[in-house]
């Protein structure tokens, strides 16, 4: 290719490397013959002679979820724009999984990881920290550990939330919690509820407290369980969009009404939450945004160069037709 176009090896290793330091004449000549003789850079070689392959792995959870498949887009607009490749798996909410998904990912050479959560497996820290490999937590940010997370503080935003409902005048309170098994970020969530009832005295019974995972038909189930206990909570908190989405349609089976007899509200915002007869009050998250701010901190950091990354990212309350004032009693 060099001898077709009229250059030296080395200068078509600058223009595809640091085109910057090549004229503008010679990339639009080394260019063209790229394009012609449809050639390709070797990643195998080009990985032994800089050391990176210019790939990034990410593992999430489920590739289905609203939020995260939003952050994928996102995450991979963001890498391909900074030249970089991005590889993708699924854990299942498995640690055990997700530990063997890393080790597979750095046995291909990846030049970083990124995870959901700060919760993994207990050896995927120092497994990462041994073969130098960088890693970054997505969806996950607290005071504590800023700089190593890129997020929203999933506590304080179930605690405004739920601080919202409160001055609604609610006192009785349901909660479908999202299970927090191998989710730190559910577990904060239902921290942040606790910690807002707290702060006036209040608790969720027992008998209103259940917990699944993600789906629709989970949803309807819970709420069938929490209403059947009375007295009904006049609030109805969901740990994430579908199991909010199961609620609202069970409750409307049921003949009560929303929010005049009990407000619901949920966490995320997909997109039948809004289209629903009965819009659902939810907390949004801009996860397009923390895919963009994950891709662009780890390229920063392969690369050595300083970036000004805000770490945590809002979680916004989008008050729709489904909370409302607590009842009279």
């Amino acid at each position: 290719m060099a001898e077709i176009a009229g250059v030296s090896t080395a200068t078509v290793s600058r223009a595809m490397n640091n085109p910057e330091l090549v004229s503008p004449e010679l990339r639009e000549r080394i260019a063209s013959v790229v394009e012609r003789l449809g050639w390709v850079p070797h990643g195998a070689a080009r990985a032994l002679a800089t050391r990176r392959t210019g790939a990034i792995g990410a593992i999430f959870p489920t590739l289905t979820h609203g939020d995260f498949a939003r952050a994928i887009d996102g995450l991979q607009s963001e890498l391909t724009e900074l030249g970089y490749t991005l590889l993708l798996a699924c854990s299942q909410y498995d640690f055990d999984l997700e530990y063997k998904q890393a080790k597979k990912f750095v046995e291909r050479g990846v030049d970083a990881i990124l995870l959901v959560g700060e919760l993994h497996h207990h050896d995927m820290k120092d497994f990462l920290q041994r073969n130098g490999v960088p890693v970054l937590n997505l969806f996950v940010y607290t005071p504590e550990t800023h700089g190593t997370s890129i997020g929203p503080d999933n506590r304080k935003a179930l605690l405004q939330l739920t601080r919202y409902l409160i001055d609604l005048g609610h006192r009785r309170f349901g909660v479908v919690a999202q299970d927090s098994t191998t989710n730190d970020r559910a577990r904060a969530r239902t921290q942040g509820i606790r910690d807002a009832l707290a702060e006036h005295g209040l608790a969720v019974r027992p008998d209103h407290f259940v917990i699944g995972q993600w789906t629709i038909r989970e949803g309807r189930e819970l709420f069938r369980r929490i209403v059947s206990r009375e007295p009904m909570p006049t609030a109805v908190i969901c740990g994430n969009g579908f199991l909010a989405v199961g609620a609202m349609l069970e409750s409307q089976d049921l003949g009560i009404r929303v929010p005049e007899d009990m407000s619901i509200v949920g966490y995320d915002d997909i997109e039948i939450m809004a289209e629903l007869p009965i819009p659902i009050t939810t907390v949004r998250v801009s996860s397009d945004l923390v895919g963009r701010r994950a891709g662009r901190h780890m390229v920063a950091l392969l690369e050595g160069r300083q970036d000004e990354t805000e770490f945590e990212c809002s979680a916004e309350i989008i008050i729709r037709a489904s909370s409302g004032p607590a009842r009279a009693k």
